[in-house]
Parts: structure tokens; C-alpha cells; sequence
């Protein structure tokens, strides 16, 4: 396997929450979720959760044991969570939690794992691509923010209704009917999105985190076949690039966010 592999900050002055990292035959690509007050709940901070949580990954992935991936996940959680738990408020809502996405290949077959918002495109032989996410949060978030249509932003009455949209959408964080995501309890790795695909009906695979997906949406650069053929000419630091230019362009973008992609070619070989 051949992995080519980017990442950016998403403003200056500010650590790189995502992760990304490979071993023969397997990637890891973590977005952390950097929320207001987790500094406060632990020292370490998110992109000390991302970075232990993906080396230890990428620790057990090593072994190719061909275990389970959503049993290394929930390993992995379990170490990490074990390391900080004397000292850091791990179990509240807010505390430091990640994205997951990983592939591996092992006896002919691509494995993998799609914990909440990230995104993993397979670049199918026969087909056009694939594109594999983690859909719950984004509903759950959208469900939890309906009480703010119609209400004038800027407003003390929208300040009010957002803070009760964001209790609101923490309170469905690791939980039956909610979203998932890698955080204190080894247990949500048994929600995780998981597949597998023979090597020989793909010509390569891609992890995209959610900042480098804005390319697609919502700043409609290109679609997802239009995504691999730019990573087949410059790479996901070409990717990325593109993100940046139109956050730098528009006049309405979002807050810049950390952006990182992995592209997986030579499967088979």
C-alpha cells in the first residue's frame, strides 16, 4: 500500500486537532472535536487526545493480527481513557473526544471503521466511487437545532435558544438514538460504521476529515469523483489547498477548521 498523507492547522496559533498516521497495510485519521471548556475538564487537551489516541491505534494496528477493528477501537479508548481518568473530568460531555476513520488491508480485503463525521471514499474499479460517513451526528445536530429557525441571530432570545441546542445535542453524545464518537467509553466502538471490500475491486481508497471535505460541501468545488482525481494529480496537500483558497475567498466562509487527508493507492501490491 502506498499512502500519501496531509494535514493544516486550521488557524495560526492554534495545535492541529486532527491526526493522521499510517503502518504497513493500515491508516488512522482522527478528528478531534475541539469544544469550548474541554481545556478546563483536562489538562492535556484535545489534540493530546487525538495524538495518543492514534498512536495507540496505529500501535495495535501494527501487529496485523487481522482483530477486529471496532475491538482495537474500543482497546484503544480503554487505554487512553485509563491514562488521564485520575485527572481529568473524562466522563463529562464536553471532555476531549474524536472522529475515527481507519482502513486496513488484510488477506485480500480492505477493512473499515467510521466513527462519527469523517469521510472514507472508495475508488471502486468497476464503479464510480463510494463515499462512506458516519451520518448520526449530523442529524442529531440538525434535530437539536430546529428550535433556532426563525429566531433572529444576535438576538438575546437566539443566544438563549442556542445554548439549550447545544445541551441539548450533548445530551445525545454516546448515547441509543444520539451519535457516537470516541471519547471515555469503550463502548461506543461496537456503534461504529464497518465494511469490508475485496482489494481487488479498488484502485485506492481516501479519509477525509470533515474540514477537508468543505471542498465538496459547502463550498461545491467539486464533487467526490472530482475529489479523487484531484488526489490522483496533486495529492491531499492539493486537497487541502483548495479549502483554503475558498475560505480565504468567500465572504461568508466558516471559521477556518483543521483539514486532513490520507490517499491509499497500490492496494494490491
Amino acid at each position: 500500500m502506498r499512502v500519501s498523507l496531509a494535514t493544516s492547522a486550521g488557524r495560526a496559533g492554534r495545535p492541529n486537532e486532527d491526526f493522521v498516521g499510517a503502518v504497513p497495510g493500515a491508516v488512522v485519521l482522527l478528528d478531534g472535536a475541539g469544544i469550548p471548556g474541554a481545556e478546563a475538564l483536562c489538562s492535556h487537551g484535545v489534540a493530546w487526545y487525538t495524538r495518543r489516541l492514534g498512536g495507540t491505534l496505529l500501535g495495535h494496528l501494527s501487529r496485523d493480527d487481522g482483530q477486529d477493528l471496532a475491538a482495537i477501537l474500543a482497546t484503544a479508548i480503554g487505554e487512553v481513557a485509563a491514562e488521564h481518568a485520575d485527572t481529568c473530568a473524562i466522563a463529562d460531555p464536553a471532555s476531549p473526544q474524536a472522529t475515527v476513520a481507519l482502513v486496513r488491508a488484510h488477506r485480500g480485503r480492505l477493512d473499515h471503521l467510521l466513527l462519527a463525521d469523517s469521510f472514507l471514499i472508495l475508488d471502486q474499479a468497476r464503479s464510480g466511487p463510494l463515499v462512506i460517513t458516519d451520518e448520526r451526528e449530523v442529524v442529531a445536530r440538525r434535530d437539536c437545532a430546529a428550535p433556532l429557525d426563525g429566531v433572529a441571530p444576535g438576538t438575546p432570545d437566539y443566544d438563549r435558544v442556542r445554548a439549550s441546542c447545544v445541551t441539548a445535542l450533548r445530551a445525545r453524545r454516546n448515547k441509543p438514538g444520539g451519535y457516537w464518537i470516541a471519547k471515555d467509553d469503550r463502548r461506543a466502538a461496537r456503534e461504529a460504521v464497518t465494511g469490508s471490500s475485496s482489494l481487488t475491486d479498488l484502485n485506492g481508497v481516501a479519509l477525509v476529515s470533515n474540514g477537508a471535505s468543505r471542498i465538496v460541501n459547502p463550498y461545491g468545488l467539486t464533487d467526490w469523483p472530482g475529489v479523487l482525481e484531484l488526489l490522483r494529480a496533486s495529492g491531499p496537500a492539493g486537497v487541502i489547498t483548495r479549502v483554503r483558497q475558498a475560505e480565504a475567498q468567500a465572504p461568508d466562509a466558516q471559521v477556518p477548521d483543521d483539514a486532513t487527508v490520507a490517499h491509499c493507492t497500490h492496494l494490491r501490491h
